[in-house]
């Protein structure tokens, strides 16, 4: 023990590290009423930190090339030890980080989280929720079976509705007229290099966000449920008589750690192919169509939009009109209110979004 207390002795003379602890972890106040769903951030660190770790072991033995990638993979799985579980982990983390970046945002939205002076917070978040989806579509593709090709192909022929530069756009995802080797090539490199990368940019921007506006009190047990923000000069949201975030808070994100590794693991272990349809196990085949290609789950309602129009631009433009607006709510939505159930336009309207959502995932999972 005197050794431990040395060391951190000899550490505080040279960087402080005292004061950084008392600043950011048991100096650092949150709001008494704070819930658990604040932990859904730490839950995303901690998927995140998770697919990284996964996804640079199994480029140890993946092969990018369109060849080799099936066989890569199949290798992966059956002979390299414990290969199947790195796999497993890396499918389902990226299936589980997609629900809970949703119970994120849906956490965020509900408690108006999202309000002045948090415009920048929200904005944030919601090009990271892009990315997550455009990380997961480039990694579908990194198999190379029948179900990764053809997905793939659907994926970026949508592009082709875009008005004068739809054919050009789909030309640069793919790298060529088809999907093939250059296709991989230039998915593989956004996969693993470039947008991870800005991700991780975008996560430290994020932060730093969350730090210089402070953590927003939940309109839940107070008696002013409204924005406590006014004015237009900067100002930080402090908690005096708050709880420190160290151990206190520290210990409740843990518990929702784990409560998530549970479930994670419960579906590696028990359902580990939940997320493999039979088309993720044979070999992709330019020549031979499937007769049922669907997109992962967080894509079926777009999916499904789609296929209720004619014209295929009417479908991707309404979705672009429904993106666009969430990512501007904190601009359109001013009222002071915060409270979900004092807000019965915003709950009502949120809701029905949220139902017609599922319903089109739904219908597009059985059509």
């Amino acid at each position: 023990m005197s050794l431990i207390k040395k060391i951190v002795n000899w550490t505080d003379v040279r960087v402080g590290v005292r004061e950084v602890v008392e600043k950011e972890l048991t100096g650092y106040l949150l709001p008494r009423n704070i819930n658990s769903w604040y932990s859904m951030g730490s839950i995303l660190l901690f998927a995140f930190a998770l697919q990284v770790v996964t996804g640079m072991l199994l480029l140890i033995y993946y092969v990018p090339d369109a060849d080799k990638a099936f066989k890569s993979v199949s290798t992966i799985m059956n002979d390299v030890p414990y290969g199947w579980l790195i796999r497993m982990c890396h499918v389902v983390g990226s299936n589980m980080m997609m629900l809970a970046l949703l119970f994120h945002m849906l956490s965020v939205l509900f408690m108006g989280s999202y309000k002045k002076p948090r415009e920048l917070n929200w904005v944030t978040g919601f090009i990271l929720f892009t990315l997550v989806q455009a990380i997961s579509l480039t990694g579908y593709l990194l198999p190379w079976s029948q179900l990764s090709f053809w997905a793939t192909t659907v994926a970026t022929n949508s592009a082709s509705a875009i008005p004068v530069v739809g054919p050009y756009l789909v030309e640069l995802l793919r790298g060529s007229q088809l999907v093939g080797p250059p296709t991989l090539g230039r998915f593989f490199a956004l996969h693993v290099a470039v947008i991870p990368a800005v991700i991780a940019a975008l996560i430290g921007a994020h932060l730093f966000l969350l730090k210089r506006t402070g953590v927003s009190t939940p309109p839940f047990g107070v008696q002013d449920t409204g924005n406590q923000w006014q004015g237009e000069s900067y100002r930080y949201e402090d908690h005096p008589g708050g709880i420190p975030f160290f151990p206190d808070y520290a210990f409740e994100d843990m518990r929702s750690i784990a409560i998530y590794m549970a479930i994670f693991l419960a579906v590696v272990f028990f359902d580990p192919y939940l997320f493999f349809p039979t088309d993720a196990f044979l070999p992709a085949n330019p020549f031979a169509t499937p007769a049922h290609i669907k997109p992962e789950w967080y894509f079926l309602a777009n999916y499904q939009t789609l296929k209720l129009f004619p014209n295929e631009l009417i479908g991707l433009s309404l979705q672009a009109v429904a993106m666009t607006f969430l990512a501007l709510l904190p601009f359109i939505d001013r009222g002071r209110e915060r409270h979900p159930l004092k807000r019965r336009l915003f709950m009502t309207c949120s809701v029905a979004g949220l139902l017609l959502w599922i319903g089109l995932s739904i219908w597009g999972h059985f059509s």
